[in-house]
């Protein structure tokens, strides 16, 4: 019986040391998903902001030569026409709102879905857009940037 009480002992600390690395493991990636969640409500945050200030610096950093924008209507921008309606104020959001926003990241990829309410006053006509709207970001450098917009009216 005293032989088996060291081999018993050995397995017991062996479970608890890899249960203890598992432990290690999984919050190590649970932090690293909340960091990157947090990135990425960050990088939409600037690009609301960017949107409303038709700041055209900082649209240029956030946003993928490959950006494709779909509006709600259709109408599919490239990362040019997009910026050049913003900049001209043929599309002037004067206030954007967003509510509701889900973040699901997947290595470098993070889908943001979020409902954004907005006025606007798109060539001197004010108006109020209501949207349910996906965003797909992509880390690239380090920096999360905008690849694909897609917009539905509520």
């Amino acid at each position: 019986m005293s032989l088996w009480i060291p081999a018993i002992k050995n397995a017991f600390m062996k479970n608890i040391f890899l249960t203890a690395i598992l432990v290690l493991i999984l919050t190590t990636l649970s932090l690293a998903q909340q960091k990157d969640e947090a990135a990425v409500a960050g990088a939409t945050e600037q690009l609301r902001k960017a949107m409303v200030d038709a700041d055209r610096n900082a649209l240029e950093k956030l946003l993928l030569d490959k950006l494709s924008y779909g509006h709600s209507g259709g109408h599919i921008d490239t990362k040019k026409e997009f910026i050049d309606k913003l900049s001209s104020g043929s599309s002037d959001f004067v206030t954007i709102e967003l509510k509701d926003q889900v973040i699901s990241v997947s290595g470098k990829t993070a889908i943001v879905r979020h409902k954004l309410d907005a006025k606007t006053n798109d060539g001197g006509k004010t108006g109020e857009v209501h949207l349910l709207v996906l965003l797909v970001w992509q880390k690239q450098g380090g920096k999360w940037k905008l690849l694909a917009r897609q917009a539905v009216k509520t």
